[in-house]
């Protein structure tokens, strides 16, 4: 097993695991309610995240992404079973070795896998804070999740994917750290 896939594999799959957690107590009524992502209302966050998350299993797979289409909107139902999928694929020690097709084109694998965390783990809790459901993860993921921000932060910024840096308190955790480098306010109210 390579060291990426034994840090990325399981940070995945615990982010996953608080996604599903958190797609299971939202309700219809709350589909149409803003998020702290600011593009996005609840349904179309579903429907971003889904999609990404199935782009992201035919990374791990290494499968081309052209023709995939675009999907039908997403349940939170559905959603569920796409993090599930997209977990079990990046658990494969194989799917973070060489390279592969996600979205703009190729990239090392391991930048795949860091980005379907940062997916799962930014836009998991932006869906859990827009429904208040809670959303947790263990302080070794949080540390995970704050490096991948750090490392394409500046990228995802000049793409107009994150707003400027929020400043946290000393004392904030390392998960609202990383939430404050992506452009959240971790005190987010709808």
């Amino acid at each position: 097993m390579n060291a990426q896939h034994s840090t990325l594999g399981p940070a995945i799959r615990e982010c996953a695991d608080a996604v599903a957690a958190t797609t299971a107590g939202i309700r219809d009524e709350q589909l149409q309610d803003p998020t702290p992502c600011e593009k996005f209302t609840v349904a179309e966050l579903l429907d971003h995240l889904g999609t990404t998350l199935q782009a992201s299993v035919r990374a791990a797979r290494k499968e081309g992404q052209s023709g995939a289409g675009a999907a039908p909107a997403m349940s939170p139902r559905d959603l569920a079973d796409a993090v599930g999928l997209a977990a079990a694929a990046w658990s494969e020690p194989a799917a973070h070795e060489g390279t592969t097709e996600f979205g703009p084109g190729e990239m090392p694998a391991v930048l795949a896998a860091s980005i379907t965390l940062h997916e799962l783990a930014l836009h998991g809790w932006d869906l859990a804070r827009a429904t208040g459901l809670p959303f947790a993860v263990s302080e070794e993921t949080a540390r995970i999740a704050l490096g991948v921000v750090e490392q394409i932060g500046g990228q995802v910024r000049e793409n107009g994917d994150y707003g400027p840096p929020v400043a946290v308190p000393a004392d904030a955790s390392v998960f609202q750290r990383a939430l404050g480098a992506s452009g959240r306010n971790p005190g987010w109210q709808g």
